[in-house]
């Protein structure tokens, strides 16, 4: 049996909560340029996914969070790239820190926003995620 190598990849973005925001970076120089995300990136090989989930953002952002749980997931193409993902959401409370690029070369800006009230400019799985689901009750 001839199987196909290309498989979609396993992303992890993390929604953290504060003060009923939702913390957004924006993207550069990787697929989804200029659009708007939650924190998060690849799930490695043997690591949990709250491990992923506090790796990526303290590495992306410099801050801790607390009472993580699991949230949905979507499957996302991205077909002028010719990639694949399914992304796994995690829930997450602010803990500690402030917020700050320190990815100069994939991040331009950290801000918070209402999730009642998102930038038009959206990555596309926290799109697919809007789409299917309100924001405010995860």
């Amino acid at each position: 049996m001839q199987t196909d190598t290309k498989r979609p990849l396993v992303g992890v973005g993390v929604m953290i909560k504060k003060d009923g925001k939702i913390l957004l970076g924006k993207r550069i120089n990787s697929h989804g340029s200029m659009t708007w995300s939650f924190p998060g990136g690849h799930l490695e090989f043997m690591e949990s996914l709250f491990e992923c989930a506090r790796r990526e953002v303290f590495e992306e952002t410099g801050i801790s969070i607390k009472n993580l749980y699991k949230g949905p997931f979507t499957n996302d193409m991205f077909k002028d790239e010719n990639l694949h993902y399914l992304t796994v959401y995690v829930i997450a409370e602010y803990c500690e820190g402030t917020p700050f690029v320190k990815e100069p070369d994939k991040c331009l800006e950290w801000k918070w926003f209402d999730p009642e009230n998102l930038p038009d400019n959206l990555f596309i799985p926290l799109k697919n995620l809007c789409e299917e689901f309100n924001l405010s009750s995860l």
